[in-house]
């Protein structure tokens, strides 16, 4: 009985001590940083600053805290940090659009898995599709760029020795969008500051991705006889299955390998009256235009086009493309807002009028050294081990999957074939759209998402292995879940293969099962 009661003691003493550690926080000296909240949160769920209440979280430290680097910086940060049964590793977040907020949810994910983890609103607070705040403010942008994430690394890693006592063991990224450029940033600017990192879908080439939409977006709205509603998407979407589906030898709703998909939008010409099971001849030039890409005046391509099979659903063209009106697009909105507050500062700018060449040589002027990520030269990062995974969903309307690809390439051909498969794979996921959902199996570990086989068959799991084992990884296992729910079970699971290896149905089996299908070169 004594032995009990000192060890209870024990365990009152010693969550004391992790209390009292966590409160003298908030006297933590950082360079160009205050910390404004030092507190233990208990196990439960957190109601953050803004946003929903995270729930089922552990016990944990809370330190929050603003860094400013310049006169006009403002870069509010978060720090999570497990009470107890710390893994030793620390595990960033990432965020979405032009940033604005912190996402707790992802933190929340993050330390109910055992990791240290911290987020930023990369220094200003707003949607994730506003830029009024970068209106004149080029610190701001370079802040949103990449200096909050990094000051907000650097902070968080101290933080979390004067917590722990020591520093993490392995440090891990992992976001996707936005967030799968910063992780490229950070490979590229500061490859010392992760071992690991996951980017998806990363939007790095941002000033050609955005100029590249002024001659797409002409194009679909300057003609309102060109406009494709989305009544029209459906009979486009049944199109481009039906000549693409079946090509990895099973017709499942999803192009397998889409740049092998032998599409041809003349198909859907009208013969008679207009109506929604056909395009009309102006519609059919908007449909080539969106999937060849965007290009220069003289006919210069600037950035890939979407692939066929990325047209319907909840996250397709209806809300990153076409809009429910012209202009009511969410790639619409990006469009506006980087070239009226970051590029022009004309807050008149429109454009159906502007001209893209003007407009990409003043975005790589103004802003290519502070947002874009395409530097191929990973040396510093492979030098000291550092591994990096990418995946784009085939699906994705937002940002094209082939611009991935092609960093991937520039990567290979810049440091060596050999070299770059020591550090670097592409994994191109089938079906899904922008970083998650799709008609695809689109869980496969990212994110904090789950996989129907075990967190051992999934991405993120293979990025760990890879940075601290040494293994390399090979096929992973995609989840498709009923309604997209993990708690209704499994639709379907599918193997996702190293780049440029696709998929194959071996030829029977359950075609459900990735036990039935096998890599091949394509």
């Amino acid at each position: 009985m004594r032995t009990l009661a000192l060890f209870a003691a024990l365990l009152l003493i010693a969550g004391s001590a992790v209390a009292e550690d966590c409160h003298s926080l908030s006297g933590l000296m950082l360079p160009d940083a205050i910390i404004s909240t030092a507190e233990s949160v208990s196990a439960g769920s957190f109601n953050p600053p803004y946003g929903n209440r995270v729930e089922k979280i552990p016990a944990f430290c809370r330190v929050a805290g603003v860094i400013k680097p310049t006169s006009d910086s403002d870069i509010h940060f978060e720090v999570w940090m497990p009470a107890s049964d710390w893994n030793g590793k620390y595990l960033g977040v990432g965020n979405g659009g032009f940033a604005g907020e912190i996402d707790f949810q992802a933190m929340g994910r993050n330390l109910a898995r055992g990791y240290a983890t911290a987020a930023t609103d990369t220094g200003h607070q707003a949607d994730s599709v506003d830029a009024t705040w970068a209106y004149k403010h080029p610190e701001k942008v370079i802040d949103f760029g990449y200096r909050g994430l990094h000051e907000t690394t650097e902070k968080a890693k101290a933080v979390i020795r004067a917590f722990y006592g020591r520093g993490p063991q392995h440090s891990y990224f992992d976001s996707c969008s936005d967030g799968g450029r910063e992780a490229l940033m950070e490979a590229q600017r500061f490859p010392e500051d992760f071992d690991g990192i996951l980017a998806g879908a990363p939007a790095n080439y941002w000033t050609h991705m955005l100029a590249a939409g002024i001659n797409v977006t002409k194009t679909l709205y300057g003609n309102p006889a060109g406009y494709i509603s989305t009544t029209r998407i459906p009979a486009i979407a049944a199109a481009t299955l039906a000549a693409c589906d079946a090509g990895d030898g099973v017709k499942d709703g999803v192009i397998n390998d889409p740049p092998l998909c032998n599409f041809n939008p003349s198909k859907l010409l009208c013969k008679g009256a207009a109506s929604r099971n056909c395009l009309t001849a102006p519609q059919i030039a908007s449909l080539k235009k969106l999937y060849a890409g965007g290009a220069t005046e003289s006919g210069t391509k600037l950035f890939p086009g979407v692939t066929p099979g990325a047209e319907e659903g909840q996250g397709g063209w209806g809300l990153w493309i076409t809009g429910q009106a012209p202009g009511l697009s969410l790639y619409g909105g990006f469009l506006e807002n980087y070239f009226r507050y970051m590029v022009f500062e004309e807050p008149a700018w429109n454009l159906l009028t502007a001209n893209v060449d003007k407009a990409e040589q003043m975005a790589d002027q103004k802003t290519a050294h502070a947002l874009n990520a395409t530097d191929p030269d990973l040396h510093r990062f492979e030098s000291r081990g550092g591994k990096l995974i990418l995946y784009h969903g085939w699906n994705d309307p937002a940002i094209s999957p082939l611009n991935t690809i092609s960093y991937y390439k520039s990567v290979a051909a810049a440091m060596g074939a050999e070299k770059a498969n020591n550090f670097l794979r592409l994994y191109m996921v089938p079906g899904m759209q922008h970083c998650l959902g799709g008609p695809g199996a689109t869980w496969f570990g990212q994110l904090g998402t789950s996989t129907a086989e075990g967190s051992k068959h999934g991405i993120f799991d293979a990025l760990e292995n890879w940075v601290e084992k040494d293994t390399g990884p090979g096929d992973v296992i995609a989840t498709k879940y009923i309604a997209d729910n993990p708690t209704k079970g499994a639709q379907m699971t599918r193997t996702l293969c190293p780049y440029p290896q696709i998929a194959k149905y071996k030829g029977s089996g359950d075609t459900n099962s990735y036990t039935n299908f096998v890599c091949v070169a394509p």
